[in-house]
């Protein structure tokens, strides 16, 4: 019933890219995850804003959610207890900005988030935020733009990364998922509802309420 109701929401004026994540059976034999989520985001973009938003609406819903609030990053080394909070974390999401790729710890934590879900795509939640997914693809526009300034700095073995980084940025392209620019207040609630319908099936998921962002 859900599912239905969600798949007309989706049909409706608002347009959105996204499919309803496949439904898992929870008497499978699958991992014991510590979280049902990781939000991966740029700071410098929606840390005080859409993330902000969004780990709220999780957490309204008691979605145990990961979110890495470490203002101040040196380097591009993926520590390892962030790691394993990838790795143990049912579904990613990664909030794709126009800055997203002008962080080389970004594009670390990309990278990562799609290595631990390889084969397992459909917990992978791409949110499109105010940039194109041809953009991403291509590495064009604005988001390409501060693509190749990242790129421009970078020097040694750390060059060899690029190529790393563009395979992942357009792997996530490619990714069914949400664009915020239909309308952010529906996106929140309407992720925030999937999540809850997959990651606590006992809980019934209505589409939150909007509140005033």
């Amino acid at each position: 019933m859900f599912e239905a109701s969600l798949n007309r929401i989706c049909q409706s004026r608002f347009t959105i890219q996204v499919s309803v994540i496949p439904t898992m059976d929870a008497s499978s034999s699958c991992p014991q995850w510590k979280y049902d989520v990781f939000l991966s985001f740029r700071g410098e973009d929606t840390r005080n804003s859409f993330a902000a938003h969004l780990y709220d609406a999780l957490c309204r819903r008691g979605i145990n959610t990961f979110i890495d609030d470490s203002k101040l990053r040196r380097g591009q080394v993926i520590s390892p207890s962030l790691s394993a909070a990838m790795e143990n974390s049912m579904f990613s999401i990664i909030v794709l900005s126009k800055k997203y790729a002008s962080s080389g710890w970004c594009l670390e934590e990309l990278v990562k988030i799609l290595e631990s879900k390889t084969g397992m795509e459909e917990r992978v939640l791409p949110i499109f935020y105010n940039v194109d997914p041809s953009d991403i693809r291509k590495q064009k526009g604005e988001f390409g733009k501060a693509f190749n300034r990242l790129v421009k700095n970078l020097k040694g073995e750390k060059m060899e990364r690029v190529k790393i980084w563009r395979k992942a940025l357009t792997q996530v392209a490619n990714i069914a998922g949400e664009d915020s620019q239909n309308s952010q207040c529906f996106c929140l609630g309407w992720v925030a509802a999937a999540i809850s319908y997959q990651a606590k099936p006992s809980i019934l998921a209505n589409v939150v309420a909007c509140g005033s962002y």
